[in-house]
């Protein structure tokens, strides 16, 4: 695992942990001589994150559809900068140019990547470990609906149990490093 994907949020939150934590995060992954691989955005926790990565010397991929460069919210400090089409174009470049996938505090853009990599994990486009970095306990109750969506039997017990969730980043880039793919049941 040398290239961690983040998903995390264009905008910073209410609460000054939530910038503390990503910058801490990213403390975590220079210190393991990890790349960051994002959004490409300069702005929210997406900016706090690339700008702790690249004033730590890291390589910082951003991957972002032009009509966010035509917006102004690009971070052209990226050491790679790759402009695409659509967010779709996106998603998926980023989903094969990561190693693993940390879902830091966001809002529906980062649920919706979240739950693309959870679903190209179940249906095996990728084997890769995904984790919630849930500071604050931010992702908390979307976890009690993960626990109760598997109750009800819509969420294969595999699919939650190989989420790895902490408030702790090197304890999450740990339990990363150790990720073990399991295949989950068959329909």
């Amino acid at each position: 695992m040398k290239k961690i994907t983040i998903y995390c949020g264009s905008r910073k939150g209410v609460s000054a942990h939530y910038e503390a934590s990503a910058k801490a995060l990213a403390q975590e992954m220079i210190k393991r001589d990890l790349e960051l691989v994002y959004g490409a955005g300069r702005v929210g926790l997406m900016g706090v994150i690339a700008d702790e990565m690249l004033a730590g010397g890291k390589e910082v991929l951003g991957i972002i559809p032009q009509k966010l460069v035509d917006r102004e919210v690009a971070h052209h400090g990226c050491t790679e900068l790759i402009i695409v089409e659509t967010m779709r174009d996106r998603k998926w470049l980023m989903a094969e140019r990561g190693d693993g996938f940390i879902a830091m505090p966001g809002g529906i853009g980062t649920l919706e990547e979240l739950f693309e990599i959870m679903t190209l994990n179940q249906l095996h486009y990728i084997q890769k470990p995904l984790a919630i970095y849930n500071v604050n306990g931010y992702f908390n109750q979307l976890l009690g609906f993960l626990n109760h969506a598997k109750t009800e039997g819509f969420l294969y017990p595999e699919q939650e149990e190989l989420l790895i969730v902490s408030d702790d980043p090197a304890e999450l880039l740990d339990k990363m490093a150790d990720y073990q793919a399991r295949r989950p049941a068959d329909w």
